[in-house]
Formats: structure tokens, C-alpha cells, sequence
């Protein structure tokens, strides 16, 4: 009998002590006096009217805007080399020096060859100053005048043989001395002195680089070719270079070349732009998003990019109004830099969700966080 009573006890404040919980989760996770539930958290902005620029993006490559391999017009033996590796130089600077020994002494040898036969022509025509004197008193035969006057012509074409050899041999001797032809960068240096080089070699001397200005190749859909071509005939046409995976902007340029003919493999237009790269941010070979301002949108109405959302209906919004947010479908615009230019469906001012989105249903209530 004992043991039933305490079994009853230890019952009864079990189910005190369930009913103390119940009531005081009760307490703290219901409304009061049947109110509503509280709104989903969000984050919201304000749509805003402002000029938005049209851009059409591409990556693109980086491309010196001019690259020479430097190599030897003649043959013989590096004595100097005059330039460090990756040294910006001038057009002009002396880069690469040959021995010039052997071209100097081409070069005698034609200025002798030249003072000799130059003696002979004086010689000549003196004899046909005589000649022509002496016919002219019938002290001479005539066919003595006519040889004299054919060795004048023949000394004549050999003189002026030998002034075209000796510049030959000046040209050998300056082709000795290599230097640079562009202003821009050199490379790896690919021949040390001591070696012999050929003018036939393929393997150069050294890779120079114009960097100032430079080029960004890029392609575009074929699509976008009317308006591109719409706008140059107006204007210039900006192009932005930014980094691969920021928006860190790189340089400003200038659209210089659209392609004459549309790449029937990827449906594309080639186009180039030119960049000053004063800072050089811009490097051969670099990956970069070319960006074209095609146009400005004057007064659009734009929202933070983060708002727009997809569905089976298209695009949409989630617009707040007295605590509550209303789906509401839109026509989107042109984006740029995570804002969201709206042609259709937003009007300055009103306020969209931009965080929170993906626990809400049309008309669902919300608190702003």
C-alpha cells in the first residue's frame, strides 16, 4: 500500500513538472493574445534613378604593341653585349656589338679598288681630250677617238660599280654595330658573347617588346556588330581593361579595330584596343576582361543586382511595403559593377529585398534587419 502511494506522488509530479514546461515554452514562443507571427529577416534597398552605362564584356588577351625578335644581318663574332635582360630601351641604343674588324677591312679594300679605277677614268678622259683634239687636225684616226671615248664609258660604270661596293662595305660595318629598333623592353638574353652569329640564324638575339602603348584582343557575338559599328561611326568607343576576378581596373583605352569578317567557328567578331599603359598594368600575354561602353541609359531606375531573382515566370523582385513583401515580376536591364538597371516593374524609390530572399512567398510579412 505504501509503495502504490509513492508511485502515486512520483506520478503526479511528473506531470507537474511537464506541465511547468509546457506552459513556459508556451510563454516564450507564442504570441500573446493570438497575434500574428513574426516577419522573415531581410535586408532591403532602395531603388534609385540614376545614368547607367551599357556595357559588352569579353576576356581578352594583353598583346605588345609591337614585338621584334633581334637578330644579325651578317656574320661574326659578339664582342659586347650592351643591354641587362628585361632593360627598357630607346629606338637606336646600341644592344649587341659584332667584331667589326673584318667588315673594316671590306671596306678598304673597296675604297682602294674605287681610287684605283677612279685614277684609270682620269686617265682616260685625259687621253680623250688629246684625241678629240688631235681629230679634229686630222693628226688622229677617228677609230682611235671612238676606243678612247668607250673606255671613258666603261671606267665610268666601274667607278660608279665601286661606289656601290663601298657603301656595301659601310652597310656591313654599321650592320656590326645592332641596335634597337622600336623603344620598348628586352627579354631573356638568348646569345652570349664569344658566339658566332649568322644572318641566317633563327633563334635571334633577343625578344624585344613595345609595352607603351599596348594592345587587348578580344571577341565579341556577332550579335553585338550593328551596334558596335553604330556607335564608332559616332564616337569613339571607351574600352575598360579590368583584372580577371575583380573589378580592379587596369586602364582605359580606346576601340581601334573591329575585324573584317566574323569568325564562322565561334560566331565572333575580332576587335583590338589600344591602351597608353602609362603604369604598365598591362603586361603581354595578361588575361583580362575588355569591357565596351557601348551607351549610357539616362535616368534608370536600377536596384542593387543581389534583388533580382529567377524563376519559371522570368525575373523578379521582392518589393517591401508596410512590413509585407509583394512578388513582383521585371524587365532587367543592362548590370554593371552588382547594380541592376530595371527597364520594366520598379519605380525610383521603392524598396527591394536584397537579402532573405529564399524564405519568402508573395506577400509574406517582414521585419528589416
Amino acid at each position: 500500500m505504501i509503495g502504490k502511494t509513492r508511485f502515486a506522488v512520483l506520478a503526479a509530479a511528473i506531470l507537474l513538472a511537464a506541465a511547468a514546461t509546457w506552459h513556459w515554452n508556451k510563454s516564450l514562443g507564442s504570441p500573446v493574445g493570438g497575434a500574428s507571427p513574426p516577419g522573415v529577416p531581410v535586408k532591403v534597398a532602395s531603388a534609385e534613378i540614376r545614368d547607367m552605362p551599357y556595357y559588352v564584356a569579353s576576356v581578352g588577351t594583353v598583346q605588345a604593341f609591337n614585338s621584334v625578335l633581334l637578330r644579325a644581318r651578317v656574320d661574326g663574332e659578339i664582342r659586347r653585349v650592351a643591354y641587362r635582360e628585361g632593360q627598357d630601351v630607346k629606338q637606336g641604343d646600341v644592344l649587341v656589338e659584332l667584331d667589326r674588324r673584318p667588315f673594316e677591312a671590306q671596306l678598304n679594300a673597296a675604297v682602294a679598288q674605287q681610287a684605283k679605277d677612279q685614277a684609270q677614268l682620269d686617265n682616260a678622259k685625259i687621253d680623250l681630250g688629246r684625241y678629240e683634239l688631235l681629230v679634229k687636225q686630222d693628226s688622229a684616226p677617228r677609230q682611235v677617238l671612238d676606243t678612247t671615248r668607250a673606255l671613258v664609258h666603261q671606267l665610268d660604270a666601274t667607278v660608279a660599280a665601286d661606289v656601290a661596293q663601298v657603301e656595301a662595305a659601310r652597310l656591313q660595318v654599321e650592320y656590326a654595330t645592332i641596335r634597337s629598333p622600336i623603344d620598348g623592353r628586352t627579354g631573356a638574353r638568348l646569345v652570349d658573347v664569344g658566339n658566332i652569329v649568322h644572318a641566317t640564324d633563327l633563334t635571334g638575339l633577343v625578344m624585344l617588346t613595345q609595352l607603351r602603348p599596348i594592345f587587348v584582343s578580344f571577341s565579341l557575338p556577332q550579335e553585338i556588330l550593328p551596334a558596335l559599328r553604330s556607335r564608332q561611326s559616332m564616337r569613339v568607343l571607351g574600352v575598360t581593361a579590368l583584372a580577371q576576378g575583380h573589378a580592379d581596373v587596369l586602364g582605359e583605352g580606346e576601340l581601334t579595330l573591329i575585324d573584317n569578317q566574323i569568325d564562322t567557328a565561334t560566331g565572333t567578331i575580332h576587335c583590338k584596343a589600344t591602351f597608353p599603359n602609362a603604369t604598365l598594368a598591362l603586361w603581354p600575354g595578361q588575361f583580362v576582361t575588355a569591357r565596351v561602353l557601348l551607351d549610357t541609359l539616362r535616368g534608370a531606375v536600377t536596384v542593387p543586382a543581389a534583388a533580382v531573382q529567377s524563376g519559371p515566370a522570368g525575373q523578379f523582385v521582392y518589393v517591401v511595403q508596410d512590413g509585407v513583401a509583394k512578388l513582383r515580376g521585371i524587365i532587367a536591364g543592362p548590370a554593371v559593377d552588382g547594380i541592376q538597371a530595371i527597364s520594366k516593374g520598379v519605380a525610383g524609390g521603392e524598396r527591394v529585398v536584397t537579402e532573405g530572399q529564399f524564405q519568402l512567398d508573395d506577400n509574406a510579412r517582414v521585419v528589416v534587419k
